[in-house]
């Protein structure tokens, strides 16, 4: 029998299909199995907490999340953690936006995510609430006094990796940004990652990295990858998140998290 004490999985690109959709009655199994052995199965994901909850209506008390790349901590039923951004990060990064108008931008916050009406695309609006199932206009993002969690860019694809580059020299203080690729870069707090998350939750429940098995396809999953005692990169994961696993699986078109648990806990 395996000795892992944790499983941590990233969510898009890596448990669900593209259609966001994963074996629901293969998972249950797993679940059980992992309830039986006394493992614990955390959603890691740089999303809002509120839509990762919804992949799982009805039991996800029974899981705990890293949600916003660290910002949220939530053991099962118990908010573990929250970092917010120190107010004059936020009017330093917002300033930086606003002064770029080919970058689109979610705010995420403590109770829900803002897009500032006038500046944002309806169809924007509408293409995000896939990612953040409480969300809201407003008229000034300067003007939210819900606590930041994160802001999630949407920049042109082709520009970014320079829009990355730009990000890392300029704003020095406060933020650092992480890429998914594919035009998405997110500004978070500096230390606060998946990494930092899970390792909040393993220290609650005595668990060593070397016990942790996590899986991941994208740039924001390298610090948890080599985190982990076993970081399984996805047959479709970025180049940095391959190189940063020490194990492989199928990709999640192929259910490979599924697959992979499936082996580890005999099932």
């Amino acid at each position: 029998m395996t000795s892992i004490k944790m499983v941590a999985v990233d969510v898009d690109g890596t448990f669900v299909r593209h259609n966001h959709t994963f074996d629901e009655d293969r998972f249950r199994r797993i679940l059980t199995r992992m309830h039986e052995v006394g493992a614990e199965f955390v959603i890691a994901s740089g999303n809002q907490y509120w839509q990762l909850r919804d992949y799982f209506p009805g039991y996800d008390e029974e899981l705990s999340f890293v949600a916003e790349n660290g910002a949220y901590v939530k053991d099962h039923a118990d908010v573990a953690f929250v970092e917010a951004m120190e107010r004059d990060v936020v009017l330093k990064a917002l300033e930086w936006i606003e002064a770029h108008p080919d970058i689109e931008n979610v705010m995420s916050c403590l109770s829900c995510a803002y897009v500032e009406r006038g500046r944002m695309r309806e169809d924007f609006f509408e293409f995000m609430r896939t990612y953040y199932h409480r969300m809201e206009w407003v008229d000034s993002l300067r003007d939210v006094s819900d606590p930041v969690l994160k802001f999630a860019l949407s920049v042109p694809h082709d520009q970014t990796m320079a829009y990355y580059d730009e990000i890392r020299a300029t704003m020095t203080a406060g933020l650092v940004p992480t890429s998914s690729g594919h035009g998405a870069i997110d500004l978070i707090v500096p230390g606060c990652h998946k990494a930092s998350g899970l390792q909040r939750l393993a220290e609650r429940w005595d668990i060593s990295p070397e016990e942790v098995a996590v899986f991941g396809d994208g740039g924001n999953d390298v610090e948890m990858l080599k985190w982990a005692g076993s970081g399984y990169a996805m047959a479709n994961a970025c180049d940095e998140a391959k190189a940063a696993a020490n194990h492989f699986c199928p990709s999640n078109e192929e259910q490979g998290v599924l697959t992979t648990l499936e082996e580890l806990f005999e099932l």
